[in-house]
């Protein structure tokens, strides 16, 4: 209204410079009358498809570009449609191969230390265990036989002592002979003993820790070999991955750049990601558009809501199927204008493509058998809503209340009776009129004008405020 307003009040200048006054031009007049009221809101789009088959890079880390299909191609399965650069890869795969060869070789030597070490267990036990053991039983067995013959000895010497025959030394030389045999028969005893109970257990428990630290090895080694065999088949994969190929027939198309980008994502020289969409190939049976709407305006849509479809060489009528309940970014590229992304679900139809521009009409309302009158008539002031009706004593001012709106024409709830006759643009051919608008006109001029001194004031004393803060 305050638009219509300020056209109206130019208009009204331009006239009124040429030397008319308002008065003396003629009165333009719409009879008012009942019928059906449209309000719709009007917004651009494009046609995408709501079944997309993303075609995505393998390849870890990021890639070069080398070759890729025009977007638009219609291509057969299996034909090639990226390709990426290779050479990083092909030394990634020849060294993990040369990786695979060398753990193979350390696990084969880990798997015969460990076979290595069950026979040591086994060697000891039934081997050299036995074989010290034997040697110093049959040690013992001798160093028995003396003592008993060192006995014998002794005994023999001390009854030729009684009869006179041998010296006392002599007979104590034969019990120092006995000592030292149950001596030397003792220390074997010890040594048997040890053997037995200390010597074969540290043994095996040293070869039983050499077992297990080779078995250790060993399954360490058959991890490192299972990560460098799958370092190799991931590195022979994404070698195959770096052509990419179509997984069925149909269109393929670039995916949409962001905003502010002029050129595609997807280019020949582009560096791309792992997990990135390179390419889309759309279901063309299930087609949408995808639109904007301004905030001013996005509590009244709603998904169900009818929608008419102006394509270039057609007009279908399709179905709001989802409004966004956020924002998306505004900035520079879109003029800093706020609005909701909303889809309209087209119905199936020969021949749309994606990409193709759509003009979308959403029907918020339809008021039927209803009073309307054309925006034009109306004139908006400080005291109310106005709009002047012909009488035979020229035209009247008249108060009115009015409902919902389209771009042409706002419903009549209060004022008006079928059959009145109002007068178009008001304010450039009734100086009451003019004067109204121009009141209006002045008034917001001068309500924003002291908004504006206001903040303006606000401003000079916060900084003045930080400044003294600062200071101090």
């Amino acid at each position: 209204m305050v638009g219509v307003l300020a056209i109206a009040g130019g208009a009204a200048a331009v006239g009124l410079s040429s030397g008319e006054t308002a008065d003396s031009m003629p009165l333009l007049s719409h009879s008012i009358s009942r019928g059906k009221l449209t309000v719709s809101v009007t917004e651009q789009g494009t046609l995408e498809s709501s079944n997309n088959t993303e075609i995505k890079c393998k390849v870890r880390g990021f890639s070069l570009v080398t070759y890729v299909v025009p977007a638009g191609t219609v291509v057969e399965e299996g034909q090639e449609l990226v390709r990426l650069d290779t050479k990083v890869i092909e030394e990634q795969h020849s060294l993990t191969k040369t990786n695979t060869f060398i753990a193979e070789a350390t696990l084969a030597q880990s798997q015969a230390n460990v076979e290595k070490a069950e026979i040591s267990i086994e060697a000891y036990e039934k081997g050299r265990f036995r074989s010290q053991l034997q040697a110093l039983e049959k040690d013992l067995a001798a160093h028995k036989r003396n003592l008993q013959t060192a006995r014998k000895m002794y005994q023999r010497s001390e009854s030729l002592f009684r009869q006179g025959y041998v010296t006392q030394l002599q007979v104590e030389g034969e019990a120092f002979t006995v000592t030292q045999a149950e001596l030397e028969l003792k220390v074997k005893e010890t040594e048997i003993k040890v053997l037995k109970e200390f010597t074969r257990k540290m043994q095996l428990e040293t070869l039983s820790g050499n077992k297990t630290a080779s078995e250790s090895k060993l399954a360490a080694d058959q991890a490192g070999l299972a990560m460098e065999i799958k370092r190799r088949d991931r590195a022979a994969q994404e070698l195959e991955d770096c052509v990419i190929r179509a997984e069925k027939s149909g269109l393929v198309i670039y995916p949409s750049a962001a905003s502010w980008k002029s050129t595609p994502d997807i280019t020949e020289g582009a560096s791309v990601r792992k997990d990135q969409v390179l390419l889309l190939m759309p279901d063309l049976t299930q087609m949408q558009v995808k639109l904007g709407v301004h905030e001013s305006v996005i509590e009244r849509v709603r998904p169900g809501l009818k929608a008419i479809v102006t394509l270039p060489d057609r007009t279908l009528e399709a179905t709001v199927s989802e409004v966004a309940t956020v924002t998306r970014p505004a900035g520079w590229w879109t003029g800093n204008v706020v609005k909701y992304d909303t889809i309209i679900e087209l119905p199936a139809d020969e021949g749309l493509k994606p990409g193709m521009s759509a003009e979308v009409d959403i029907i918020l309302a339809v008021h039927e058998d209803v009073l309307t009158i054309p925006v034009a008539a109306v004139v908006e002031t400080e005291d109310g809503t106005f709009c002047w009706v012909k009488s035979e004593a020229g035209p009247q001012k008249r108060l009115i209340e009015l409902g919902d709106s389209n771009d042409v024409f706002i419903e009549v709830l209060a004022g008006l009776t079928e059959g009145d006759e109002v007068v178009l643009n008001p304010t450039a051919l009734i100086s009451e009129a003019e004067e109204d608008a121009r009141t209006t006109l002045s008034q917001q001029q001068s309500e924003t004008a002291q908004k504006a001194k206001a903040s303006s004031d606000a401003s000079q004393d916060t900084e003045a405020t930080e400044g003294l803060e600062a200071g101090s």
